[in-house]
């Protein structure tokens, strides 16, 4: 199925038969971060009774233990780095926007894998979408299962999220556990220039981290539908869908 959309003017074709999924989920064996052990997904058990057909339950009945920065795909908002509580799930007032995607090779810096300002006005000079995807090289499959921890990610600096701010962009979305290097002191300056924090906080912006593009998919214009889980937390999980614009 498709459909013509108009936005701010432009009048699209957007291809909804094919949505792309860029979400890694919450598994066992699959992607982590930030030290955190594998998420753990059991039947719950009251006496003789337990939540599990396997094991004799009448239902599957199950408790999710998890965190939401280190397991699997999520959107986060400012309450991420903020004293103030704000809610992901309050942010978001609309779920589609118009997004472009770009492929970037990070820059090695001081040992570090650094998007950099340059990089982005490569691709951005005469673009201002609503939500950016960002996909880093190298791109392996291995990113669906890696476990990050340790291993000093690419991130991004300040002087490029702060261009990334200037062009308009709301929603980023991101292949590596954090906008910001593993370990920086707490010093989080790509957060902090995306969200404009502490000075004034954006309640709006969202980043979306640990995602994942196969090579297959091109770079390029497409409307995406960021679907976030309804959790009131400064985070959620999340499922990030792409479609074709035509």
């Amino acid at each position: 199925m498709t459909a013509t959309i108009t936005h701010k003017g432009k009048t699209f074709r957007v291809d909804f038969t094919h949505p792309i999924d860029i979400s890694l989920p919450v598994t066992k064996g699959g992607v982590k971060a930030w030290y955190v052990g594998e998420p753990v997904i059991e039947p719950v058990r009251m006496g003789d009774w337990v939540g599990e057909v396997a094991q004799g339950g009448t239902v599957n009945f199950k408790n999710i233990t998890f965190n939401p920065h280190g397991h699997g795909t999520h959107t986060e908002c400012v309450g991420h780095i903020s004293k103030e509580f704000y809610s992901v799930n309050k942010s978001l007032k609309q779920f589609m926007y118009m997004a472009e995607l770009i492929t970037v090779l990070p820059e090695e810096i001081n040992g570090d894998k650094v998007i950099t300002r340059k990089s982005l006005e490569l691709f951005l000079s005469d673009k201002n979408p609503e939500a950016l995807v960002l996909r880093t090289l190298g791109n392996s499959e291995e990113k669906t299962h890696h476990n990050y921890s340790n291993t000093n990610p690419p991130y991004i600096d300040a002087e490029a999220m702060k261009y990334i701010v200037e062009k308009g962009i709301e929603h980023l979305l991101f292949d590596t556990p954090s906008v910001d290097k593993e370990v920086d002191g707490g010093a989080l300056l790509a957060h902090r220039a995306f969200w404009n924090y502490p000075e004034k906080p954006n309640t709006t912006r969202t980043i979306t981290e640990l995602v994942y593009i196969p090579n297959t998919i091109f770079d390029g214009a497409y409307l995406l539908d960021l679907q976030v889980a309804a959790i009131e937390n400064d985070a959620a999980p999340s499922r990030p869908l792409l479609y074709r614009v035509i």
